[in-house]
């Protein structure tokens, strides 16, 4: 991702667009739900039976209300940065009057907090699942630092982001209107993957797959884009309204996609997982410099289970 002013995401201005359209977020948010429903799929490969789980980027809910079903013991803490999002998933639980997966009283959390920050103790997570999510986060390696921090030995991290083909008409599309950004830059799946070795996670495995959304027209892609939040946040991105004119560039350019009466939407959906380690190998110092001893090592080295 070209570490750049153009392409630096604005926090802010991230939160404030997903508390804005939280009411209509469920609406238009078909692709994250499709793409949620085959990341959760995935654990029925997982022998893992975890107590406490982190459900980060949870929206609205959608998997959290699948990780209560999936986990009948387990405490689901559904963590967003968003404070309206929250609320809409609450407002969820208690229009379906405490549904038979609601369980017993504490059984669900709700934590407003950025990824950055995770406001959890160490170790304190068996699962952490997060469905498209980390494309809206800056540093992966602070993120994949905090998620190893908070996850327990032996814990899984399960997780979909968006990678670079992702809304590539779109990108240009605009391009050839100005000389703004108006798509983010996402992140390329091997730059994810050493990522996780980095931030020293276990067996990390990422692959992925593409996922067209068809529209009848660029209007119709674009009022869909701004009720799931997916609002500009780019560092480059115009200040001012979008003329008439330059609207009609862009109309214009998407045209060349149409195929069989619709126009795509690629998304380039990435899938990753990894394990936190059962004994930690090194214990990485305040200057960068991870000391390991001759028996974590020797330790390591011995046959995996």
């Amino acid at each position: 991702m070209p570490d750049t002013d153009d392409y630096r995401l604005d926090k802010r201005q991230i939160r404030g667009a997903f508390d804005r359209n939280a009411p209509r977020y469920d609406g238009a948010a078909v692709l994250q739900r499709e793409v949620g429903r085959r990341l959760l799929e995935r654990l029925e490969l997982m022998k893992i039976q975890p107590r406490t789980i982190l459900d980060l980027g949870s929206g609205t809910g959608f998997c959290s209300q699948d990780l209560l079903q999936r986990y009948p013991k387990a405490e689901v803490i559904a963590l967003d940065l968003a404070h309206a999002m929250l609320c809409e998933h609450r407002r969820r639980l208690s229009r379906r009057h405490r549904p038979s997966w609601w369980g017993r009283r504490g059984r669900q959390r709700f934590v407003c907090a950025d990824a950055d920050a995770l406001p959890l103790a160490d170790a304190s997570v068996d699962l952490i699942v997060s469905n498209l999510t980390l494309q809206w986060c800056q540093d992966l390696d602070r993120v994949f630092g905090e998620l190893r921090r908070v996850l327990a030995p032996g814990g899984l991290l399960l997780f979909t982001t968006f990678g670079p083909d992702t809304l590539k008409e779109l990108r240009e599309s605009w391009a050839q209107a100005d000389g703004y950004t108006h798509v983010h830059a996402f992140i390329d799946m091997h730059d994810i993957g050493d990522a996780l070795v980095r931030s020293q996670f276990e067996t990390p495995v990422m692959d992925m797959e593409y996922l067209a959304v068809t529209y009848p027209d660029v209007r119709a892609l674009m009022r869909d884009l701004k009720h799931i939040g997916a609002h500009n946040a780019a560092g480059g991105r115009p200040r001012g309204l979008t003329g008439r004119q330059r609207l009609q560039l862009v109309t214009d350019a998407y045209e060349a996609y149409r195929r069989d009466g619709v126009l795509p939407a690629t998304h380039e959906v990435v899938y990753g997982h990894a394990w936190a380690p059962e004994q930690p190998l090194a214990r990485r110092r305040e200057d960068g410099v991870a000391t390991v001893s001759l028996e974590q090592v020797r330790a390591g080295l011995g046959p995996r289970r």
